[in-house]
């Protein structure tokens, strides 16, 4: 009996994890195949290849423009981001400030907590007294403070893991602490530095909901929120341009998590240590 239940028990667990993988596998599969279906639909086929979805993608007067908006959008708020959370997790990791451990869970607990869709009211209101509504600045600003917590938190981690001693070493031939930063600090926590990269990038490329509050004019709208426009004239989803450009919309986040993955590799530490 004992046997039974752990065949039965093994065969469970393969059963689950395949149905895991084909769970996650078919979306994927879908992408990679339906833009190159002549006639793409919500279901997983072997495709009958043509690149006429392609053609209409390009037709469309704004679908590359807004990859290149989401280009814009999402570097700009990744060296926001890079920026001052290396500077602010520099300073919390060498200062030693009454209440910093707690400061940084707060910081965190409450970005988590204050997601974008509660504060989105208050945002608005910001924003227009500012006199930024309709402007790219506005939402890489709103998007790099969302991100800054949870940046700081992780990077504080790859900054305590930097020796001292080297800080020592560069301060006794007069270096500046922007130089030993810089030139000390940034090389060793470059891991840190391309996690939070790619992580700041990929938080804004798929936001739609922050874009589409604050702006209004098509020209500055980035993918996330073009992509909600693809209908024919039927109202039906437009699915031969929505599979190609979903294709053309993934390929951007997938390369640099591989070009940086490769490089740098990523390394999680999460946490703050006393």
């Amino acid at each position: 009996m004992a046997f039974v239940r752990t065949a039965l028990g093994r065969i469970g667990r393969f059963v689950f994890i395949g149905f895991v993988i084909v769970f996650f596998a078919l979306p994927v599969l879908w992408l990679v195949s339906a833009p190159f279906d002549r006639a793409p639909a919500l279901r997983l086929s072997v495709p009958e290849f043509t690149l006429d979805n392609f053609d209409v993608l390009l037709d469309n007067p704004f679908a590359m423009q807004s990859l290149g908006n989401s280009l814009i959008i999402s570097l700009s708020t990744m060296a926001i981001v890079l920026v001052l959370a290396s500077l602010a997790s520099y300073a919390l990791s060498r200062v030693r400030v009454p209440g910093r451990d707690m400061l940084l869970y707060s910081l965190l607990l409450l970005s988590s907590i204050v997601t974008g869709t509660a504060a989105m009211v208050p945002t608005f209101v910001l924003i227009t007294e500012l006199n930024l509504i309709d402007t790219q600045l506005a939402v890489v600003l709103v998007m790099a403070g969302g991100l800054l917590p949870a940046a700081i938190f992780i990077l504080k981690d790859f900054m305590d893991n930097t020796p001292r001693s080297y800080e020592e070493s560069a301060r006794v031939y007069g270096a500046s602490s922007l130089q030993i930063l810089r030139h000390v600090v940034v090389p060793i926590a470059r891991p840190g530095l391309a996690t939070i990269a790619v992580w700041s990038v990929v938080q804004v490329w798929g936001n739609f909901l922050v874009p589409f509050i604050l702006l209004r004019t098509p020209d500055k709208l980035p993918a996330a929120v073009v992509m909600f426009t693809f209908y024919t004239e039927g109202g039906q989803p437009n699915l031969a341009l929505i599979s190609a450009f979903s294709l053309l919309f993934s390929v951007p986040v997938v390369l640099l998590y591989l070009f940086v993955n490769r490089r740098y590799g990523f390394r999680f530490y999460g946490g703050i240590k006393s």
